[in-house]
C-alpha cells in the first residue's frame, strides 16, 4: 500500500488542483486523470476520494481556479492597453485570445469540456467574474450607458469564435481557405455600429 504523504504545508485539496493545472498544462485534457494527479501530488491514489467527488469534482475545481487565471490574463492586457475605450476593449480581448493560446488545456477546460459541473456556485461565481470583465470594457459602447447585452454577445462570440477556431494563430489551416483579417479590424467595426436594443428603439419612437 502507497503511503500518504505530507504535502504543500498539509493542504491536500490545493495541492491535488495544482497538480491538475499543471498536468492540464503539460499535456492537455487526456492527461489529468485523478490517478495522475494523485501521483503528482506524492499522496496515494485514493487520497482525492477525500475531497472531490470523483474526476469531475476535481476538473470543476481546477475550472473554477482556471477562470481566476482567466480573468487575470484578460485585465493585465487591458491595463496594458493605451487608455481608450477601443484600446481597453481590445486588451481584453487579446488577453481572451492570449489564454486560448498559451493556456489551450485549460481553455478546453472551461468552455468545451463535458466532465464539468457547470452548476457548481464556485464555478458560476469565477464564470461571472471572468464576463464581468468583458461586460466592464463593452460598457462605453452602449448607447443607452448601461449593461448592453446585445453589444457584449456579439464582441463575445466573436472572440470565442477566434479563440475556438484558432484565427488568430498565425499558421491557422483557415488562412489556406480564406483571407482572415486581423481580429482588431472586426472588433471596431462592431463597436462603431452598436446594434440598437429594443429599449433604444422605444425610446427613438417616443
Amino acid at each position: 500500500m502507497t503511503k500518504e504523504l505530507p504535502h504543500h504545508h498539509g493542504n491536500l485539496r490545493e495541492a491535488l488542483i495544482h497538480a491538475g493545472l499543471q498536468l492540464l498544462a503539460e499535456g492537455g485534457p487526456s492527461a489529468l486523470t485523478l490517478r495522475r494527479a494523485a501521483a503528482r501530488a506524492g499522496v496515494s491514489h485514493a487520497a482525492p476520494a477525500h475531497h472531490f467527488d470523483g474526476l469531475t469534482g476535481l476538473l470543476t475545481a481546477i475550472a473554477a481556479r482556471a477562470y481566476q487565471a482567466f480573468s487575470s490574463q484578460m485585465i493585465r492586457h487591458r491595463e496594458a492597453a493605451e487608455p481608450t475605450d477601443v484600446a481597453r476593449l481590445v486588451g481584453v480581448c487579446q488577453g481572451y485570445l492570449a489564454f486560448a493560446k498559451e493556456d489551450s488545456g485549460l481553455f478546453h477546460l472551461l468552455f468545451v469540456s463535458s466532465d464539468v459541473a457547470r452548476e457548481d456556485a464556485a464555478l458560476m461565481q469565477a464564470s461571472g467574474l471572468a464576463y464581468q470583465v468583458l461586460r466592464d470594457a463593452c460598457l462605453p459602447f452602449s448607447p443607452l450607458g448601461q449593461p448592453d447585452p446585445e453589444i457584449e454577445i456579439a464582441v463575445w462570440s466573436m472572440v470565442h469564435g477566434y479563440a475556438l477556431l484558432g484565427l488568430n494563430l498565425p499558421d491557422s489551416p483557415k488562412r489556406m481557405i480564406v483571407q482572415i483579417p486581423e481580429f482588431e479590424v472586426l472588433l471596431k467595426r462592431i463597436i462603431a455600429n452598436p446594434v440598437e436594443t429594443p429599449l433604444a428603439l422605444d425610446r427613438d419612437i417616443s
